[in-house]
């Protein structure tokens, strides 16, 4: 599930719906004098912030939109990036100097000869090669664009192709390939023919009888037969390599090999008998209802995804061979029964457990290939060393999880060749934290080694541009902070190159001299910032994002605490209290804890949250003296493979508890009264606010549930089935993680809040628990739904109807004092 946060319009629940007219409160802080993460004063806007709800749901208008698409230029003298500048109603392309200065916006002519996000260098980093609005084109190295083709279709995954000579791309399910060494395009190639399989219209016997009669009886008819057969054996010399897709099948990805022989398909197979779900659209242009076709349900027949490799020389196709997948658990063979993993075409193979290929890995000198396997039940990861002549594999690595493998780049980009090596790289959690390892292919028995170890994570990895070291991202200084260190590509010592505190993400200029870097701090947004590639070099800002009247105020700079769980982990989490922003707590002392949401996520860290409008109302809340907790539980991300794992087969029993203890810290730590505790949080952060407030109901007086998932039965098959399996074979694991089968608890005042239109969690979601708080008579609750919004709410109006409610909710339920008396 991803980050966002939900709202809409209010009703009651008791026994029926009844729609709540009363006006949320609001409040108003006067602000002070701002500082940067650093120190240094900021100039005071001329319209100082008034901190209340309607300022802060404006949301990236106030705070800014983040540098984005952050690139060079193939020399290393200018940097690239994708920002709105405050002000502006949209994003545009922005350029500055490796000197640092002031950015300049680029015109729409200047833009296409820039290098585009996305795209592929060449081995020597000179030219880019890109898919831009269906179109391939190639950025030279003196920003001339060649376009390499403008058609009404849609081209993609483009590839450089014959040592940079050539260019690939994917077509109508076909492979393209054209020259690009002369100054004009040369003519385009179609190298495939990849069609549905033709089938042969079904004689009955009778039918049968008379063809062959006539054959036997009339010589024209003989004659004839004999002159079509000549006809297309000729015409299958002169025809395209041909690959032919079953029913439901479709070519997704084609790639050429390094030696033109070769071509790797990706296809995917669409379920039979899956059912989507719909989602009903109430607000249209036309007046009338629109449905919106939706994904299907966990548990429910998914679509399969094969790897097969086409000899463009002889025509003949084989299907990559997955009989290396050992037989599936007990609890999955009888799913397994007469599956196959896409060898179907294979005489005598035995039907073993279900994988998904990804595209192959080749050496750059196209001696050997790689290619990553997942099964489907998410236990099992393998890479293999395949022969694309025979589809044969051999198995070179393997990850196993018995509860699920989280593997980096998965699907694309899982494991890579050094170049001009056989040594190839990848991130694994093999030792229980993301790290990296190297395995010489051409080994008879090479194993992968780890280059890096430790209780820390690596976020992000890629091989220098001269080939010499990596470059990872990490979390070694400290769980909430992301810093660049450079490492020797045999591994060794790493050299931590980002001195801010904060997260740092780097963009490393193609001669190695200079790092462009998106950095942020807790209180400080995301910006662009310049800095030499040397440990410790201070860094230039280049971009000042949020508007002058959201900087002119002082916001707090939250405090990353750790606290014991009752099983003994440290649990990392963000304090807020009212001394942080200058005002006193409130007589009653209420305290509120938010559950950031996707699970696998992570908040309690020392830069910019993606929960910033969530930040900004923390800040509202210490303002009318609320000690608010914001906590990374079980299952958060960052802290290795135990703690990523603890929620498997029971979503809210580690992680809820992680949350009840963090009420508790609050209650014995700061003072906050154990009755005046409230819960809220969107997404799966809704689902926790759901459980605590039907589990453990006299913990928390008032929770808001956004966008909350109620049945996991209901949710989509990649995410749910990982965690909790299938609810066909462990409904025990669904029981005990859906909160609808616990809405009888529920003792505090509950609101939920939910977009009509969310393709993610459905509103239905909430529906069902709205019909099943009814019949179970409960009466304090209420339920807002929004008409227009999605999962991730975009309308500005919406958001801050949806605060202003949870505000109310904490402000009736935990307060005794009023609103009023109770700010600074």
């Amino acid at each position: 599930m991803r980050n966002s946060t939900v709202s809409t319009r209010l009703y009651r629940g008791s026994r029926r719906f009844s729609v709540i007219l009363a006006a949320a409160l609001m409040c108003s802080v006067a602000p002070v004098p701002a500082q940067h993460a650093g120190g240094a004063p900021q100039a005071a806007a001329s319209h100082p912030f008034a901190l209340t709800v309607d300022s802060i749901m404006r949301g990236p208008d106030l705070v800014g939109w983040a540098p984005d698409a952050v690139r060079w230029s193939a020399d290393s003298s200018k940097v690239y990036f994708d920002w709105r500048k405050p002000g502006e109603d949209e994003a545009s392309t922005y350029v500055v100097a490796r000197a640092g200065g002031e950015p300049r916006k680029l015109t729409d002519e200047e833009v296409k000869h820039v290098p585009p996000p996305n795209g592929r260098w060449d081995r020597e980093h000179r030219r880019i090669l890109a898919s831009v609005g269906g179109d391939i084109v190639i950025v030279e190295p003196d920003g001339t664009r060649r376009q390499i083709t403008r058609t009404s279709g849609a081209e993609s995954s483009p590839r450089w192709a014959r040592r940079d000579t050539h260019v690939t791309y994917v077509r109508d399910g076909n492979l393209f390939i054209v020259p690009v060494t002369g100054e004009t395009t040369a003519l385009v190639t179609q190298l495939t023919d990849v069609t549905p399989k033709k089938v042969e219209p079904r004689l009955t016997d009778s039918q049968k009888f008379l063809r062959d009669e006539e054959e036997a009886l009339i010589k024209h008819v003989r004659e004839e037969k004999a002159q079509k057969k000549k006809q297309e054996d000729k015409a299958k010399k002169d025809k395209l390599p041909a690959f032919e897709l079953a029913d439901r099948q479709a070519a997704s990805d084609l790639m050429l090999s390094p030696d033109g022989k070769h071509v790797f398909i990706i296809v995917s197979e669409r379920p039979a008998s899956a059912k989507n779900t719909i989602v009903p659209n109430f607000v249209t242009e036309t007046g009338y209802t629109a449905d919106i076709q939706g994904r299907t349900n966990v548990g429910d027949s998914q679509d399969r995804r094969l790897l097969a490799m086409l000899n463009l020389e002889t025509g003949k196709s084989v299907w990559a061979d997955g009989s290396f997948a050992p037989p599936a658990p007990q609890a999955e063979k009888a799913a397994a029964a007469g599956s196959t993993t896409g060898a179907e075409n294979q005489p005598g193979r035995k039907a073993e457990r279900e994988i998904r290929w990804s595209m192959p890995a080749v050496s750059g000198d196209g001696q050997h290939v790689v290619a990553g396997a997942r099964s489907t039940d998410n236990k099992d990861r393998w890479f293999v060393a395949l022969d694309p002549e025979t589809g044969k594999t051999n198995v070179i690595d393997t990850l196993h999880d018995d509860a699920w493998i989280r593997e980096a780049g998965f699907g694309g980009g899982a494991i890579e060749f050094l170049r001009d090596s056989p040594r190839a790289w990848f991130l694994s959690e093999r030792d229980g934290w993301m790290h990296l390892y190297a395995i010489d292919v051409s080994a008879p028995d090479g194993a992968a080694k780890p280059l890096t170890s430790g209780k820390w994570e690596i976020t992000s990895a890629e091989v220098s541009a001269d080939g010499t070291k990596f470059y990872i991202t990490s979390t070694e200084a400290h769980p909430g902070e992301r810093h660049l260190y450079s490492l020797p590509i045999d591994g060794g010592v790493r050299t931590k190159i980002t001195a801010m505190t904060g997260s740092n993400q780097a963009t490393v200029s193609p001669d190695d001299s200079t790092l462009a870097l998106v950095h942020s701090y807790s209180n400080k947004p995301p910006e662009l910032y310049l800095s030499p590639n040397a440990p410790g070099a201070a860094a230039r800002q280049v971009t000042t994002t949020p508007t002058a009247e959201w900087r002119s105020f002082t916001w707090i700079d939250p405090k990353v605490i750790t606290f014991k769980a009752r099983d003994g982990v440290e649990v990392y989490a963000r304090l807020y209290t009212p001394e942080m922003i200058g005002a006193r707590r409130d007589a009653s002392h209420p305290g509120v804890v938010f559950v950031h949401g996707a699970g696998y996520a992570q908040n309690a860290h020392k830069y910019w949250a993606s929960y910033f409008r969530e930040y900004m109302f923390h800040n509202l809340l210490a303002s009318r003296g609320y000690v608010v907790l914001d906590v990374d539980y079980r299952a958060s991300s960052g802290y290795g493979r135990d703690w990523r794992t603890a929620i498997y087969r029971h979503m809210g029993g580690k992680d809820l508890e992680d949350i009840v203890d963090g009420a508790k810290v609050l209650a014995a730590k700061e003072q906050v009264n154990p009755k005046r505790i409230g819960v809220y949080g969107g997404s799966y952060g809704g689902f926790i606010t759901l459980m605590a407030m039907f589990t453990t109901p006299d913990v928390f007086a008032a929770g808001a549930a956004l966008r909350p998932v109620t049945d996991w039965a209901h949710y989509n098959h990649g995410y749910t089935s990982a965690i909790l399996n299938v609810p066909q074979k462990d409904m025990e694991a669904y029981r005990r993680s859906s909160p609808i089968y616990f809405a009888e608890g529920l003792k505090g005042a509950l609101l939920i809040c939910h977009g009509m239109v969310d393709t993610n969690v459905h509103f239905q979601d909430s529906v069902r628990l709205a019909q099943r708080l009814i019949e179970l008579r409960k009466e304090n609750w209420s339920i807002a739904p929004y008409p227009v919004e999605n999962h991730g709410f975009t309308e500005e109006t919406s958001w801050a109807d949806e605060y202003k409610r949870i505000l109310k909710l904490f402000e009736d339920n935990l307060r005794t004092t009023k609103a009023g008396k109770a700010t600074n």
